[in-house]
């Protein structure tokens, strides 16, 4: 299978912690990413994320139909990270997340798990997509603004987490060395230095969500 090359992008730092609310990790420099919002799996639903070396990092594969309302984050070898539950209340809806630890491959079912983040679409505060809260967290952790259906978006700190306003990720078309924009499904996801890599790819497995790209 050939790998989508991303766009040369700072080497990653070898050194990682523990994220916001303990959930995933953090990296010292910025990365990139290549999110292409498809499944790696014939007549499967879900995206595929790919590296700074082009290889194929992480993966969502619904096997039922596009939108399920149980969706689950994995790695290579197929171990749930993040499951996510899209619930409606009405015309409302939220997409609540939980890390899983020591889940077992290619199954919805985890030794353990702990509530992680919500995100709440519609206009928040200063006109915000959608809003980002953390599991035992107080007020708005982060932000996303833009449109996920047009493939631009940026996810920034909110007022309850820290650092209110400072951009953690941007997410935008990919383009080729030659300057040639890709299609909608082929995205660049840029994070910044800092950052919990892990929450904001389970921010841009919601974004799918919501856009119903997945």
């Amino acid at each position: 299978m050939a790998k989508i090359q991303p766009l040369p992008a700072a080497s990653p730092s070898a050194e990682w912690h523990h994220g916001d609310g303990g959930g995933g990790c953090v990296q010292g420099k910025q990365a990139v990413y290549t999110v292409w919002m498809k499944s790696l799996v014939f007549n499967g639903h879900g995206c595929t994320v790919y590296g700074s070396d082009g290889r194929v990092a992480f993966r969502v594969d619904n096997y039922g139909c596009r939108g399920s309302r149980d969706v689950f984050f994995m790695d290579t070898a197929g171990t749930t990270l993040i499951g996510i539950q899209t619930k409606s209340f009405g015309m409302m809806k939220r997409w609540e997340a939980s890390r899983h630890h020591g889940g077992e491959k290619e199954t919805t079912t985890a030794t353990a798990t702990t509530p992680w983040f919500r995100v709440q679409r519609g206009r928040g505060p200063g006109g915000a997509m959608a809003t980002v809260t953390l599991h035992g967290g107080v007020g708005m952790a982060y932000r996303i603004d833009g449109c996920p259906s047009k493939s631009e978006y940026r996810i920034s700190r909110g007022g309850g987490g820290g650092g209110d306003g400072e951009v953690v990720a941007e997410v935008a078309r990919k383009q080729t060395a030659s300057g040639v924009v890709l299609g909608e499904d082929v995205l660049t996801l840029t994070v910044g230095p800092g950052a919990d890599h892990l929450l904001v790819l389970g921010l841009v497995v919601v974004c799918g969500l919501i856009s119903r790209a997945m």
